[in-house]
């Protein structure tokens, strides 16, 4: 007789046909991977054989209106009840699906296949050295994690199992599982024969991360494709609260080409956890229970935790050959971590780059104020949450409570909801949009609809509050990581730009990025890296506090402030250490996006205004007539009452350098008056840890000021590079406040005295050898600018992203008729 079970020892990714990818995959890693330090717990498959014996030699019992048995096998009841089926009617699927999960519940599993099975689990017991060992359940059709499909939860597993009563009726509930609707759905929908599909049930040691965390991981960016990361989303307790989106976890991306030298987690977010699963009693093996609130504010990994997933990430990725999607846990008794699963990453894995595709919102109107990447435009928000993906959806919306209200829903509306799970998959691909209040990057509708290819914003708190049934709303993914759902069905364009076979410019062209979360993605535009990272965007979104109110803490009187700062440092009890990690993780994103490109960070340049407005901020900015020629960049670092606030800066520089080994980063200090001040600065850069030259650090000048023109000589001898700011240096060589509509008229960068400083400037840089760039939107605007600049030889043009191909398909047929 053929083997009803296999051990993952006995087991490969080649046995799929017999066990399924998920078991396959656990095998292959348990054979191979243990040695190379990753933890799998041990455990065993039901293969497809003994699925087919159980189909075909079980009868079908009486049931429901079956009152005496039709003497059929299940087999035979399953194509019968699958004859006349129809997706696309949830009334025609719920029926079947109940049918035939009702005749597999009701057959009694052969007697040879139950002794194999419970023999098999006190085999694990006594290797665990427990009597009743509790195990995971899980589904596995044989079908299953394809590279080209996720079957992502369209199968059950079930957690936290003991003794051999749970056990058997957890295979036969996993058995059954083959016939939920969304799994007929899905198997219909990707063109599987569900009678050629098999399901094997594997049986696993648990892992006690009810007494710890547990998550999911991908060795990849899941929005961008982007191949260097690993995201890490992690909460309390067992990880089905991750994976189906009960929660909304901690998040931690880490640069995986720098892991063995250094410790590169460029990214940490501290998730709600508003939800855990833990052990039940009785009859429940499972119960979900809220989060301490002491646990809600705190991250569920240490640093040192998150590098070794996310080396176990590397290694698995390695050993497959492609992107994976992992599921991992921590047991709370031996503190230890381990792999519970790893399947094929379907979505970002089958990206075409050859075409980059952009949504773009046209429209304009009325109420709050949202930005997108190229102005700011009023649009009225409803909400927002988490974008999954870059597009746009809209449609009237339908706030669908629970899964048995979802035959209500109707195709192109907009699905609001709390969370869904895979029972959802039928009325998911029939949705322009999906919002849902609960969830992280890597859960249930995060995952379904990238494949989908459907627009979803997760973890909003209050989309089915805000968002009324029949409303007609527009669901935006296009503005970064943050997505908007809008009132109202606002115009839209999707903008498509080939880029294979582009040519390379002599000229560079750089990017101006301020944006960490738009860094993974701009980094697939043909670049030669990053001509001006501002801090500013950083400081203002991420942090949003003034440095010296973190700094001062102690002594802030103003409860109203001192309670935004603690809501906005959860998990930190050191309030100038979130300054310097967030600001560290803002720039160490930009820099691992474009490594090893030159990537310019601009140390903050706000204005005493701008300072003011940052939480805090009133009691430490002084009142200035004209902020623009005030108190701003260089003169603040060295000056006794910013200093300090300068210094956590430069900290947060020398995090990315030397513990992210972020080498690339080059470091720039904007509005520089004077050859002293320039030398003040430099000194203070030297006694802060960042002394030019030293590690291969480049510093950089702003040329925004006729100063640095007419001095240039002086300040190439001083400084690697030239950043020449034609903003500021057309205000200040023309006498007029760009803020001021008065005078707008008279701001021109096309004017010939601010033509001829660029041109010396240039000049001066080459004959020092001095790099020299320009960052600024004028080369791509006005007609001629980026010929002018390119006679000039100028080294680099720096744009915003969305104006980089254009300028570059300008730029070469520029020097192909210079023939440069």
């Amino acid at each position: 007789m053929k083997k009803l079970i296999l051990w993952f020892k006995e087991v490969t990714i080649k046995d799929v046909p017999q066990v399924g990818g998920k078991n396959a995959s656990l095998g292959e890693m348990y054979q191979k991977l243990g040695k190379k330090g990753i933890r799998i717990p041990n455990g065993f498959a039901t293969t497809a054989d003994a699925y087919w014996y159980f189909i075909e030699k079980s009868k079908v019992a009486p049931f429901g209106k079956l009152r005496t048995s039709p003497k059929k096998t299940l087999k035979e009841f399953i194509k019968e009840t699958l004859k006349d089926l129809n997706v696309s009617s949830i009334k025609n699927l719920k029926e079947r699906g109940k049918k035939i999960r009702n005749a597999i519940l009701k057959a009694e599993l052969p007697k040879d296949f139950k002794e194999v099975i419970t023999s098999a689990y006190e085999k694990l017991s006594q290797e665990y050295k427990v009597k009743n060992v509790d195990v995971a359940v899980r589904s596995s059709a044989t079908a299953e994690d394809l590279p080209t499909a996720s079957f992502a939860g369209q199968q059950e597993s079930y957690l936290g199992i003991k003794g051999e009563k749970q056990l058997l009726r957890a295979v036969r509930d996993c058995v059954s599982s083959l016939f939920t609707d969304r799994a007929i759905s899905y198997r219909e929908t990707q063109g599987f024969d569900h009678l050629k599909i098999a399901l094997s049930v594997g049986v696993q040691k648990m892992v006690r991360s009810d007494k710890a965390c547990a998550g999911v991981m991908f060795s990849c960016d899941t929005e961008s494709g982007f191949a260097d990361v690993t995201v890490i989303n992690s909460s309390w307790g067992l990880g089905e609260s991750v994976v189906k989106g009960r929660v909304t976890p901690d998040e931690f991306i880490i640069y995986e080409p720098l892991i063995d030298k250094y410790k590169p987690i460029v990214s940490k977010k501290i998730g709600t956890k508003e939800k855990k699963l833990i052990y039940g009693t009785g009859k429940k093996a499972t119960v979900e229970i809220n989060t301490p609130q002491k646990d809600r504010k705190i991250f569920t990994l240490t640093d040192k935790e998150i590098l070794e997933l996310a080396k176990y990430s590397v290694i698995i990725e390695k050993h497959y050959k492609r992107p994976m999607d992992m599921e991992w846990a921590k047991d709370g008794f031996d503190k230890k971590l381990y792999i519970v699963q790893a399947r094929p990453e379907t979505v970002q894995s089958r990206k075409r780059l050859d075409v980059l595709e952009e949504y773009v919102l046209t429209g304009r109107k009325k109420g709050v104020l949202a930005r997108t990447r190229k102005k700011t435009r009023e649009f009225q928000i409803l909400t927002q949450g988490i974008a999954i993906g870059s597009k746009i959806g809209q449609g009237k919306a339908n706030v669908i409570k629970s899964i048995k209200e979802i035959e209500k829903f109707k195709p192109d509306q907009v699905l609001v909801t709390q969370e869904t799970d895979p029972d959802w998959e039928p009325v998911m691909k029939i949705a322009s949009a999906i919002v849902t209040d609960r969830g992280g990057r890597t859960c249930h509708s995060a995952i379904v609809s990238r494949e989908l290819g459907i627009p979803c914003i997760v973890g909003t708190g209050d989309g089915m509050r805000k968002v009324k049934t029949g409303q007609k709303v527009t669901v935006s993914c296009a503005e970064g990581e943050t997505g908007f759902i809008y009132q109202g069905l606002l115009p839209f364009k999707i903008e498509r730009t080939k880029i294979k076979n582009l040519g390379k410019s002599k000229v560079k062209i750089m990017m101006n990025l301020g944006e960490p979360e738009q860094a993974f993605a701009a980094s697939f535009i043909p670049n030669d890296g990053v001509g001006l990272a501002r801090e500013e965007f950083i400081i203002n979104n991420y942090i949003k506090i003034h440095p010296l109110a973190l700094i001062n803490y102690q002594n802030i009187k103003d409860k109203a402030v001192k309670k935004q700062i603690d809501q906005i440092t959860t998990g930190y009890q050191d309030k100038v250490q979130f300054y310097v990690d967030k600001l560290a993780e803002g720039i160490g994103r930009i820099a691992a996006a474009f490594y090893p490109k030159e990537v310019i960070v601009r140390f903050s340049d706000f204005k005493t205004n701008e300072y003011a407005n940052l939480i805090g901020g009133k009691s430490f900015e002084p009142e200035e007539a004209n902020p623009m020629i005030g108190w701003r960049g260089a003169s603040r670092y060295y000056g006794p009452k910013f200093k300090p606030a300068f210094k956590l800066e430069c900290q947060a520089i020398k995090k990315v350098r030397e513990v992210f080994g972020l080498k690339n980063v080059v470091v720039m200090i904007p509005f520089c008056r004077t050859i002293n001040e320039a030398e003040s600065v430099l000194n203070v850069l030297k006694e802060f840890g960042l002394a030019r030259g030293k590690n291969g650090l480049k510093v950089y000048v702003m040329a925004e000021i006729p100063a640095n023109v007419i001095l240039g000589e002086e300040f190439a001898k001083r400084f690697d590079g030239f950043s020449i700011g034609s903003n500021d240096l057309t205000q200040l060589t023309l006498g007029l406040d760009r803020d001021s509509s008065l005078v707008a008229h008279l701001f021109d960068e096309t004017n010939e005295a601010v033509k001829k400083s660029l041109s010396q400037i240039i000049k001066i840089a080459r004959q020092h050898h001095c790099k020299v760039g320009i960052c600024g939107q004028a080369p791509s605007d006005i007609k001629g600018y980026a010929e002018f600049l390119v006679k000039e030889k100028i080294d680099s043009i720096s744009l915003t992203p969305d104006t980089v191909l254009k300028t570059t398909l300008n730029i070469l047929k520029m020097e192909k008729k210079l023939k440069r």
